[in-house]
């Protein structure tokens, strides 16, 4: 028969079992909290840099007030593998206005090819030549041939010393709109050296517009009106003819509505390319 002392002792080990449940479920609970406090913690920073990462406009260098595409980088490497007459164009977001992606076998790697842009300001003519940058002309022709730039503006126009374009290609008209895959760069030969790594595109060219990051090109372009100072990253692809140029003028004359900064911005004189035709 169990006696006081006995009944003593036992509540005196039950309180004690029932102290230590109390203090492990205590530490388990602080154990949780720390971790989910952790887990914020590491979901908030993985926002803050993608929303950095996603929300940045273009290079805070001096090479930012280039002509700039939406579009990200594709593969060098893979691009590089590939063989002649042959292209790879990515997907890479969604496109601005509905297209289909060019062929990426059997591209042609000479001759040279027109277009016409019709366009609310006057007539610029265009000559596309396939062996300085195949795959460009590959994919601009293919948009060419599927209206993909009828009813576009161009949005943007520079007027600055050693940076003096015309930028077009995006259905959005904000700078921000692609086909929906990118194209490799293909760099352009041949351009005077000017200071500090960059090159002279001379008055009359046609290129690529991109981002400060590799393999970035879309389907927008910049028409050069005067000589323009960049790095030698942006694809040349083709010329502009004579009244094309005298378009591009008056145009520039017009001078832009300064809204990315002085001598930088839409044009005042709107352009609206009504039609553009290959051949």
């Amino acid at each position: 028969m169990a006696t006081n002392q006995m009944r003593r002792e036992a509540a005196k080990r039950k309180l004690a079992r029932q102290q230590e449940r109390r203090l492990q479920q205590a530490k388990r609970r602080r154990q949780i909290a720390v971790i989910t406090s952790a887990v914020v913690v590491v979901v908030v920073v993985v926002g803050v840099v993608l929303l950095t990462t996603l929300g940045k406009g273009g290079d805070t260098s001096a090479a930012a007030a280039a002509p700039s595409d939406a579009a990200t980088p594709t593969s060098a490497a893979a691009a590089a593998a590939l063989p002649p007459g042959s292209c790879a164009y990515p997907a890479e977001g969604t496109a601005a206005k509905a297209d289909t992606p060019p062929p990426t076998t059997g591209v042609p790697t000479t001759g040279d090819t027109k277009v016409a842009l019709a366009t609310s300001a006057g007539p610029i003519g265009l000559t596309l030549n396939a062996a300085k940058a195949p795959c460009t002309v590959n994919s601009f022709l293919s948009l060419t041939r599927q209206k993909y730039f009828d009813g576009t503006s161009c949005h943007r126009l520079t007027t600055g010393d050693g940076l003096k374009v015309l930028q077009c290609g995006d259905p959005t008209g904000t700078g921000s709109g692609g086909p929906g895959y990118t194209i490799a760069d293909e760099p352009p030969t041949g351009l005077a050296a000017a200071a500090n790594g960059t090159v002279v595109y001379p008055r009359g060219t046609v290129a690529m517009a991109k981002t400060s990051a590799p393999n970035s090109g879309g389907s927008q372009f910049f028409l050069v009106y005067a000589d323009s100072t960049l790095p030698p990253d942006y694809t040349v692809f083709g010329t502009i003819d004579a009244p094309g140029l005298a378009t591009l003028d008056a145009i520039a004359k017009g001078g832009s509505n300064n809204a990315n900064g002085p001598g930088d911005g839409a044009p005042n004189t709107k352009v609206t390319i009504t039609t553009a035709t290959v051949g």
